[in-house]
């Protein structure tokens, strides 16, 4: 019996070259497709531009480029700058702000979610170019999700910022923190043609200055406001959008807040609105503790034992007039020499235990406190019947 022997059989070589084919098929796609989105990122950027400076917001970059080729999208702007036009009420001089670098990422496979990075310093000046604010930090960093349609949420977070007024080659601290963040998103149930905005903000370790005393002791704030009356997403200056929430009757609803500042801790809650002035008119529950600590940072002690000029006088208890307070000094020091001194010397302790006895008992994270109104009238803060600052309008 013959053996027979059998030649193998030959696999086609098609098959062998099949995978890397579609491989190399597959990464000239991908490839094209990354080149065609970013150059679709210079007819967007310019797009954006555009809409934006009919808000009054022009932006602009000396160089611009895009890189992160196979995966991301790195749009880099160097040289950023913007000018800020008709964003608030009155004729102000438009503002520039500029600072070294921008750098914005987005993972091609998912365009929308947007990351940015900003480089200090910043500068700001003022209409003649002339530099009036510089701004630092030690890292900047924003996020967009529910882009290029309407942003579902943002978020933008600072560490360790400062802000210094400028005059001339002199710089003076204006205000700081050692960590801001500022998150907003669409409220749930929210439509997009009459959006509702929840936003949070927390500051802690912050400080600002020639503002009032109470603020340039560092203090952390944390809020949670929702905002109603808007009609829609599209760009408009401030005062504009301002106006537009007033003629809607909406509201910025305060839903919790606190601030402390060493022992004194506060927190409110209420709704605050817009009058046909653009002004603020509205009401917060407040729960001070550590309120006899407040006394002296408003200056009432020592406005009784120096003497109350009329225009502080009009801020801290409208309708009393200066006069009126000097003549009754000057009476009490000539019937019995001293008297009057005295009792300017003790008055201020006298607002303080009359102040114990504003609002009602209550008792805030352990601690004795007190509540009452904080109320918003035209634009004017009282607690109870204290002037204590004026909000100028919003449009």
């Amino acid at each position: 019996m013959s053996e027979l022997t059998l030649a193998p059989r030959r696999r086609p070589l098609w098959r062998l070259f099949f995978m890397p084919v579609l491989v190399l098929i597959a990464a000239i796609a991908w490839s094209a497709f990354w080149f065609y989105a970013a150059s679709e990122v210079d007819v967007k950027a310019d797009a954006w531009r555009a809409q934006e400076a009919k808000s009054g917001r022009v932006y602009d970059c000396a160089r611009r480029s895009v890189a992160g080729f196979p995966f991301r999208l790195e749009v880099r702007c160097d040289g950023a700058s913007v000018s800020l036009v008709s964003q608030t009420a009155g004729t102000q001089p438009p503002l520039t702000a500029r600072l070294g670098e921008i750098l914005v990422v987005a993972q091609v496979y998912d365009p929308k979610l947007v990351i940015a990075e900003f480089t200090a310093p910043a500068t700001i000046s003022d209409s003649q170019g002339a530099p009036a604010m510089s701004m630092n930090w030690k890292t900047a960093r924003s996020s967009v999700v529910g882009l290029p349609a309407v942003p579902q949420r943002a978020s933008i977070v600072f560490d360790d910022p400062e802000i210094d007024r400028l005059n001339g080659s002199v710089s003076a601290p204006l205000a700081q923190a050692r960590h801001i963040e500022l998150h907003g998103r669409l409220a749930e149930g929210s439509s997009v043609d009459h959006p509702v905005i929840e936003s949070v903000l927390r500051i802690e370790g912050g400080s600002v200055q020639e503002v009032h005393p109470l603020l340039a002791q560092p203090f952390d704030a944390d809020a949670r406001v929702m905002l109603s009356g808007l009609k829609d997403f599209s760009p408009k200056p401030w005062p504009e959008r301002f106006r537009e929430i007033a003629a809607a009757g909406g509201h910025a609803e305060i839903v919790q807040s606190r601030i402390q500042q060493g022992d004194v801790i506060a927190v409110a809650a209420g709704t605050l609105g817009i009058n046909a002035q653009g002004r603020l008119d509205g009401e917060l529950q407040m729960t001070l503790a550590g309120f006899e600590k407040i006394i002296p940072a408003l200056g009432i002690e020592k406005m009784l034992e120096e003497g109350v000029p009329q225009a502080t006088l009009d801020r801290v208890a409208p309708g009393v007039k200066t006069q009126d307070l000097n003549n009754l000094f000057g009476a009490l020091d000539r019937a019995i020499p001293g008297l009057g001194k005295a009792v300017k010397q003790n008055a201020g302790a006298g607002v303080v235990m009359a102040y114990r006895n504003f609002g009602k008992e209550a008792v805030l994270e352990g601690k004795k406190a007190r509540a009452f109104p904080l109320r918003f009238v035209d634009g004017t803060v009282y607690v109870g019947p204290l002037k204590v600052g004026q909000v100028p309008p919003l449009f």
